[in-house]
């Protein structure tokens, strides 16, 4: 617990240039139009998997992270309602992403999903060989406490967990479900805890306080997290449980001076966070994280 004091005392000190370190980047692929989730490829170095918001066909998109087009691939039988977010994670040695249908606006559905898919293969060209791809397993889930809208999700999986954090409730809500349940029965998402996630001196936009993007690094000591406001950092001391991590609020690191940034992921050594916005051709961002002393 010490630690995880120490580190977010040394994470309050630091607060990322408003310049991202790499000249900003456009998105190639005419088919990206509303990103709203983004994660690093474990299978494919120097990729990134994107998926698009609600209305768009059930796709994942695969860019290089100098924004190159490398196609993409469909779901099958699987409908996006309304795709929020996006994580890759490592499970029995084998890589995995997790597409994240859990967007409710007006807070009215009684369900939502988590649709997970093995990463699909590449050709010697970089580009995707499969037209489509069939999820490994599916996770249909309710919140314990009632509808919630979601676009930030994330997983540990060395702890085995999903973490959920909410949109427009104040303070956002933190809840918790299996990475892999026993039953193909619905789940119900704890809720663990809450946090803030509030840049200093005041929101500048509407709702700008509120997540639209999380995720965890690969070594599970933060979280990365998303608003149209900035991005920010959660900070998790060794043998810390997250819910005390949240609980201490998520760290301003500086605006990304995104229209609507609604995508953020880790790179794979967890050195950088790459960041986007939905739109045609929207900027990639990429800042550096903090190392931690």
């Amino acid at each position: 617990m010490q630690r995880g004091i120490a580190l977010f005392a040394a994470l309050t000190r630091f607060n990322a240039p408003a310049e991202e370190v790499r000249p900003a980047l456009k998105l190639a692929s005419p088919r990206i139009t509303e990103a709203s989730g983004i994660a690093a490829s474990l299978r494919h170095p120097g990729a990134l998997w994107i998926v698009n918001d609600s209305g768009a066909g059930p796709e994942l998109h695969l860019v290089g992270e100098d924004g190159a087009d490398r196609g993409s691939v469909a779901l099958r039988n699987t409908r996006n309602r309304d795709w929020e977010d996006l994580a890759s994670f490592e499970w029995k040695g084998r890589p995995y992403l997790l597409v994240a249908d859990t967007g409710d606006n007006a807070s009215k559905h009684e369900m939502c999903s988590l649709v997970v898919v093995a990463e699909p293969s590449v050709g010697k060209d970089g580009r995707l060989l499969a037209g489509n791809v069939a999820a490994a397993w599916k996770i249909d889930f309710r919140y314990e406490d009632g509808p919630r809208d979601c676009e930030s999700v994330a997983v540990d999986p060395a702890a085995g967990t999903i973490l959920l954090l909410s949109k427009r409730t104040a303070p956002p809500a933190l809840y918790e479900l299996p990475l892999v349940p026993g039953t193909q029965a619905p789940q119900t998402a704890k809720r663990i805890g809450e946090t803030r996630a509030e840049r200093p001196g005041g929101t500048l936009l509407p709702f700008g306080n509120q997540p639209t993007g999380m995720d965890v690094s690969p070594d599970a000591s933060r979280a990365a997290i998303v608003t149209y406001n900035g991005w920010f950092l959660v900070v998790r001391g060794e043998g810390e449980t997250w819910s005390a991590a949240f609980a201490r609020g998520a760290v301003w690191q500086g605006p990304h001076l995104l229209p609507q940034a609604e995508s953020i992921a880790f790179s794979r050594d967890g050195s950088e966070v790459f960041l986007t916005s939905e739109g045609t051709h929207p900027k990639l961002l990429r800042f550096p994280v903090v190392e931690l002393r």
